[in-house]
């Protein structure tokens, strides 16, 4: 029987930390690839189409979604979609490699859903809602209206968090840093 491809999931609601721990585990792991989203929002500051997104029209994205090319994909925020496609899936796993996804808590459960026996899900959870809201606020990227949606879907977020493999509290970076390491360590050497 041949093994399976490998998969890790990272999610959290925005501001949780996902992307510093997935980033910090790309650099440990050099076994590890990242999962390039598709997107339908527009490019921001520096991102680069195919490197940071694959930036597509929502013509092309719903195109995608007929033609069955996604392993997942919601509408994450009003008017944008967000998804994995499988053609990312096998590039990783054709050049021998795991591909990790930094994605949505919804999208995380649709992949663990797909892949049970094959992908192991992580869930940072930040160290309350009020914490979240600091941050957010400190990214200087979200204007009251924007902020209060962000807060409230990540307290609903945080209710799925036990249909996850693993919870890491996220209170102090390195710490969650370390535990995240010890979780892949484990889940590569299987």
């Amino acid at each position: 029987m041949a093994i399976p491809n490998k998969i890790i999931i990272i999610t959290a609601p925005s501001g949780a930390g996902k992307t510093s721990i997935t980033l910090h585990l790309m650099r440990t792991f050099p076994q590890l690839a990242f999962s390039i989203s598709a997107a339908t929002r527009q490019a921001r500051g520096a991102e680069k189409n195919g490197v940071d997104y694959h930036f597509m029209s929502m013509d092309e994205f719903k195109q995608k979604i007929q033609h069955n090319e996604f392993v997942e994909w919601e509408m994450v925020y009003e008017g944008k979609y967000y998804g994995t496609l499988k053609s990312e899936l096998q590039r990783i796993w054709d050049a021998g490699k795991i591909p990790i996804l930094d994605i949505d808590v919804k999208g995380a459960i649709h992949v663990k859903q797909q892949y049970p026996d094959s992908a192991i899900s992580l869930f940072i959870v930040p160290p309350s809602v009020a914490e979240l809201k600091n941050r957010l606020e400190s990214r200087g990227t979200e204007n009251a209206e924007s902020l209060a949606a962000r807060v409230n879907k990540a307290a609903y977020e945080i209710s799925f968090k036990d249909q996850f493999d693993k919870q890491i509290v996220n209170d102090n970076l390195d710490k969650a840093c370390k535990e995240a390491e010890q979780i892949i360590k484990g889940f590569i050497a299987l």
